[in-house]
């Protein structure tokens, strides 16, 4: 009767095992949407705090400059370099910087931008709002009367919003000189031709597409970051969570954000 007994007990803990776990998972969903309206609540309501909004563009932008170019050089040179054996043999080498273009533009460009900017600003963001809030301060900034959302979430996920898209650019832009680099090299093509052959097959659906990428990849990653970091426990074990979570759900959100976007492209096209 006793193990009878125990067993039956073990079977209700495995089945109330999966319930909680969806309960856990719904309330996760409600927590972020009641952080995202918030957000956007409190966003574009007075006192605006444009300081702190223009220095974490420069903490965001500016400083993941050297990052970035480095990175979007080698893509524009990898991406041209292993292009050409396919080309080659159909003899069309001369649509490399038309291959080159719609690649990084239409798709390269706000993906890989976005994806270290999760991997830098993402953790950043998330492990600094966690130890401030595992330290107490932002407990202190609300009872001395501040807006602690206000100062600490809304300024951060408004400069990853702004400055994304404008590192994206800047990346296509390196990628560009790196491909035009290797095709130099090997083909002997003038800076002038190269850039008019680059632009030519670029639409304003491709220009439009991107920037909506970088727009919503740059609020994702700024408002994955600020709600693992702002709510935050377990002392400095749940800062390292914090961070780790802000950089692997953002990355998450990033590719499933561009499968749905570059389908939805494709009906204008």
């Amino acid at each position: 009767m006793d193990t009878a007994n125990s067993t039956s007990i073990q079977l209700k803990k495995k089945a109330k095992k999966p319930v909680s776990k969806i309960n856990t998972f719904l309330i996760s969903l409600y927590n972020i949407n009641k952080f995202i309206i918030r957000f956007f609540k409190e966003a574009f309501l007075p006192p605006f705090e444009f300081k702190e909004i223009v220095r974490q563009c420069y903490e965001t932008g500016v400083r993941s400059f050297p990052l970035i170019s480095l990175t979007g050089f080698i893509v524009g040179l990898i991406f041209t370099k292993q292009s050409r054996p396919s080309l080659g043999q159909f003899g069309a080498t001369s649509w490399l910087p038309s291959l080159v273009s719609i690649a990084i533009m239409r798709a390269l460009a706000p993906l890989v931008t976005a994806l270290i900017a999760a991997g830098k600003v993402g953790s950043g963001i998330g492990a600094e709002l966690g130890s401030m809030r595992v330290t107490e301060q932002i407990d202190a900034m609300e009872v001395s009367g501040t807006k602690p959302f206000k100062f600490l979430v809304c300024t951060r996920v408004l400069a990853t919003t702004l400055t994304i898209p404008i590192l994206a650019t800047y990346t296509g832009l390196v990628a560009m000189l790196g491909g035009y680099i290797n095709v130099a090299v090997n083909e002997g093509t003038s800076f002038n031709t190269f850039v008019q052959e680059f632009f030519d097959p670029l639409t304003f659906t491709d220009f439009t597409s991107s920037l909506i990428k970088s727009i919503v990849f740059g609020f994702t990653i700024g408002i994955v970051g600020s709600y693992q970091g702002y709510y935050s426990t377990k002392g400095t074990e749940g800062v390292g969570k914090a961070a780790n979570g802000a950089v692997v759900t953002a990355m998450f959100l990033i590719f499933i954000e561009e499968i749905v976007i570059v389908q939805m492209t494709s009906w204008f096209r």
